[in-house]
């Protein structure tokens, strides 16, 4: 009796508002042996409690996880299953599991979930509908013992329509959720479903209200900004659930949501309506000078549309925020409001370590979308996965462009196709029509498609419908046939991901990792063959080595289990010391290698834009380390926003340097380019530039004078030209270009042409032959270079090491190579005080790596450690070297796999180096502490 009177208590007091909120507490049953339907489980009570919104896992309810978890998601490596190494990790007490993050319960099936609801006499004739933000999957409602229906949306709200069927007084509300993929095969590892993301979670998140209409009510409301006749198209549909005929007049009035600007005249038009539902449509006249919206001024009007019948009767009212904007393609590029803009994107991947559902309040998308505008991007993706109401409220806001799909990746894997007359070729298009209707009057909402990389024989012929279906019915957007694939001329852009520094497969073969360092080269022989907007699909993927200090920030119901293994291996490889400088080292070389990807986008005259996989980790997919920002979209230490934002933000200088490499007899001659992407074009005004040595003395500068840098980018600003002579020392040098408060930087190193004879005192070989071993006897020094490729295989030659960061992960990718993460060493060491580095990869290590074979360390000692380290992938963590130092005897002996002696003359990077290393020989710091014999250096290479 308390409780009734508590629930009528809060229903009663909300009755005025036309809605009652039904969070809280609820009834709950897991129905694991499907027994519900056929028990008729609506009409008993159920046995558990939870509360809502939220999971069963964030309620604690689920099945414990193990070997025999029914997971939703592909998983590609499937060695954790059968793997010795795993065996510890398959444990019951001790499960941990590497693909993705581990739930602290799980479940996957039938749930049923029960309330006892009061309907106020206020309501009685009145048109009831049940409101869920967000269920997940299957959704059956029963009012007492009348089933109502069944919802299935993954990318909207379920609204269930009761009607004049819920009568005052007491009911029992009934919901059964089930979150099994069935007919309906949107694929397994579609966002919107997997658990290598937001989990494939049970239950009922953001609003659940019952809400209370009139009986003649407002079923939806679209509108169609037209900024070029200063109007918005307004498209009312009124359901009329009365049963006679009824005359209604419609109130429109647009409010802008910036103080001090004059507000459209209200308009009224009166209706009949003899039948059920009526779409009448209104042109509304927004003035003479209407706000535009758009990612510098995103204004926002609020559309208020009041029904009043004619007779007495309840009024009914909605309020619609919408922006003025057109957003189109423009040629090979996009226009916002006819002006040329650049999506500097990223993805939103759907991982959520806190709940494991999408948030639902706007302040947690503000603070996510402020911290992506930071970084210098514009533009987000939504990866096979639709966002709450939530997120395209706050991307109105901040003025985001949003890319959304249709919860779909229906990839080929498990019987997921598209375009064979599946249930998913109709539900993509039930899903676009519920997305659009809840969604498209935001003016963030500029693209739409199907989903990601699809499969299927038909898959052509089926999405170019789609697309064509979606391009005649609402032009409020632009679609694409898919993200990734195929490029079709049906689109209104491709979203391929041909343009890129590292592609799919190419392993060492990239532009990265095969082709010398340089940023002269754009994607233009690659995007010329289309006269529509390319957006390249996916680009970087660059990995950074795991921060364990990160895992204390997993409170919610996911674990990091996938660190504990990767930490576990590095301790007992004895490494777990380097950890912090692996995260640090592999980062700079990460934030390297996405300057480079996304500098070559801006090159590209004529670009669409990008989109990043992804500024932020992605948990899943074997643990995909690929962001700057942390699965939190919290900064990582080793790149600023600021620092980011040099080579991605709306203004931004490009120098196209024909290499990074220089001797000091050369000139330097560097075009510098700039991509203005602003909202306006930048008058009169100066760009400057100039080289500073590493401790940020100037050595040379110079300017450049522009009457206007229009919008758009491949604008060419002069030459930089340079002599190097002036430098005598080996050294990294800053070239800075600036214009306004943008500013961009680029390492270059400039190395003496000549260089003195290395001292005779050392003997420099590419075998351990006669001459040094009998060298090593006598007490003397020797420096062993080895060839590329001697390192025989199982003391580390058949390591894949390149010069990039992994792309992907090893475990996702069949261990595509490099499988390692650039060097760390220690740049104040003695044998490297005349070849500048820092502790990370720059671009003076490209030529060494690409010369060298990684030693496996752990095979000669322990505790050997090198002068300069390759970084392992975090799987295998192993011990890994490229120069080390050891004594053989009464002699001492350095050894480097990297070949420092072939093609010299053309690698003034190795010339360096050697001279470096063996000038420090010759001197008193070479005093190497670890003693090995010689027979475990001759057994390193054939």
């Amino acid at each position: 009796m308390l409780s009734f009177l508590l629930v009528f208590s809060l229903f009663s007091t909300t009755a005025a508002q036309q809605k009652i909120d039904i969070s809280g507490n609820w009834d709950f049953q897991v129905d694991s042996l499907d027994k519900g339907i056929t028990g008729k489980w609506f009409n008993h009570q159920l046995k558990d409690h939870i509360k809502l919104p939220g999971s069963m896992t964030t309620n604690g309810k689920g099945d414990e996880v193990s070997v025999n978890t029914p997971w939703t998601g592909n998983i590609i490596d499937k060695s954790w299953f059968t793997s010795n190494e795993y065996a510890r990790y398959r444990q019951p007490g001790n499960i941990k599991i590497p693909f993705w993050l581990q739930p602290a319960k799980y479940y996957k099936g039938a749930a049923w979930y029960q309330k006892t609801i009061n309907i106020p006499a206020s309501w009685n004739n009145k048109y009831i509908q049940l409101f869920i933000e967000r269920s997940h999957w299957e959704t059956t409602v029963w009012i007492d013992d009348v089933e109502i229906g069944m919802e299935n949306s993954l990318g909207t709200a379920q609204v269930f329509e009761p009607g004049n069927k819920l009568q005052p007084g007491i009911h029992r509300l009934t919901i059964r959720v089930d979150n099994r993929i069935k007919n309906i095969q949107v694929g397994n590892d579609a966002h919107s479903v997997s658990d290598h993301t937001q989990t494939n979670w049970n239950g009922m998140v953001g609003e659940l209200s019952l809400r209370a209409r009139p009986r003649v009510f407002i079923g939806g409301v679209q509108l169609y900004p037209d900024i070029k006749n200063k109007l918005v198209l307004a498209k009312i549909l009124v359901k009329n659930t009365s049963g006679t005929q009824q005359v209604v007049s419609l109130n429109l009035a647009a409010i802008p949501g910036k103080p001090g600007v004059i507000k459209p005249m209200p308009l009224t038009q009166e209706v009949t309506l003899s039948e059920k539902e009526k779409t009448i449509e209104i042109a509304y006249p927004m003035g003479s000078n209407p706000l535009l919206w758009n990612e510098f001024h995103p204004d926002l009007y609020e559309m208020q549309v009041t029904l009043n019948k004619q007779k007495q009767g309840d009024a009914d009212r909605q309020h619609i925020s919408f922006g003025m904007r057109d957003f189109k393609a423009k040629g090979t590029q996009f226009a916002i409001n006819d002006t040329l803009t650049f999506l500097r994107g990223t993805l939103d991947c759907a991982a959520f370590p806190k709940t494991g559902y999408p948030p639902t309040d706007v302040a947690t998308w503000i603070k996510q979308f402020k911290t992506i505008k930071a970084y210098g991007l514009n533009h987000i993706r939504f990866h096979s996965w639709c966002p709450p109401e939530a997120a395209f409220t706050a991307a109105d806001r901040l003025g985001i462009y949003l890319q959304v799909e249709c919860s779909a990746w229906a990839s080929g894997f498990n019987t997921a196709v598209i375009g064979d007359d599946l249930p998913i070729d109709k539900y993509v298009y039930e899903e676009s029509e519920k997305m659009v209707k809840a969604y498209g009057n935001h003016p963030s909402f500029v693209m739409m498609t199907y989903g990601n990389e699809p499969g299927g024989e038909k898959q052509t012929q089926y999405l170019v419908g789609f697309v064509n279906y979606w391009k005649a019915k609402d032009a409020r957007r632009v679609y694409t046939t898919a993200a990734g694939w195929p490029v079709n001329d049906a689109s209104d852009y491709h979203n391929t991901p041909d343009p890129r520094i590292q592609g799919w497969g190419q392993g060492l073969s990239s532009i990265i990792n095969k082709e010398a360092p340089r940023s002269d080269y754009d994607w233009t022989h690659i995007i010329s063959k289309w006269n529509r907007p390319v957006v390249s699909h996916e680009i970087g993927q660059w990995c950074v080595y795991p921060n364990f200090r990160e895992m204390k920030k997993y409170d919610g119901i996911l674990k990091p289990k996938n660190f504990e293994i990767f930490r576990d291996k590095l301790q007992e490889n004895g490494l777990l010391q380097l950890a912090d400088s692996f995260f640090m080292a592999s980062g700079k070389l990460q934030a390297l290698c996405y300057k480079a990807d996304i500098e070559a986008a801006l090159r590209t005259p004529g670009f669409g834009g990008f989109q990043l996989l992804g500024l932020n980790d992605f948990p899943g997919q074997g643990t995909a380390l690929v962001g700057v920002l942390d699965p939190f979209w919290e900064p990582k230490p080793y790149i600023t926003a600021a620092g980011f934002k040099q080579f991605c933000s709306p203004v931004v200088l490009l120098a196209r340097l024909p290499k990074m490499i220089y001797t000091n007899n050369e000139e330097l001659l560097v075009p510098l380019e700039i991509a203005n992407f602003s909202n306006a074009p930048i008058k009169n005004t100066l760009i400057t530039w100039r080289i500073e040595s590493e401790n940020g003395d100037l050595l040379f500068d110079g300017s450049f004078k522009k009457e206007a840098i229009e919008i758009g980018n491949g604008i060419k600003v002069d030459t930089i030209r340079q002599v190097l002579g002036a430098v005598k020392k080996a050294q990294r040098l800053v070239l800075k270009a600036k214009v306004g408060t943008y500013t961009n930087t680029w390492d270059i190193f400039v190395y003496p042409k000549a260089l003195p004879e290395t001292p005779g005192e050392v003997l420099i070989t590419q075998t351990l032959d006669a001459n040094a071993i009998e060298k090593l006897k006598q007490g003397g020094k020797v420096l062993l270079t080895l060839n590329k490729g001697s390192v025989k295989p199982e003391m580390g030659g058949d390591i894949k090491t390149g010069f990039s960061s992994i792309f992907w992960n090893t475990a996702w990718t069949g261990k595509q190579p490099p499988v390692t993460l650039g060097i760390l060493c220690d740049p104040k060491h003695p044998a490297l005080a005349d070849f500048p580095t820092q502790y990370h990869s720059n671009w003076q290590w490209w030529d060494a790596i690409n010369h060298s074979s990684a030693i496996k360390l752990e095979v000669l000692a322990k505790d050997l450690s090198p002068i300069v380290r390759v970084i392992d992938d975090w799987v295998t963590a192993r011990s890994l070297g490229l120069i080390f130092e050891c004594n053989i005897g009464k002699g001492r002996l350095l050894v480097s796999a990297i070949d420092l002696l072939t093609d010299q003359d053309k690698r003034p990077e190795a010339r360096q180096l050697l001279y470096s290393l063996g000038k420090y020989m010759s001197g008193t710091q070479f005093k190497p502490t670890h003693a090995l014999q010689l027979a475990q250096i001759q057994q390193l290479y054939n």
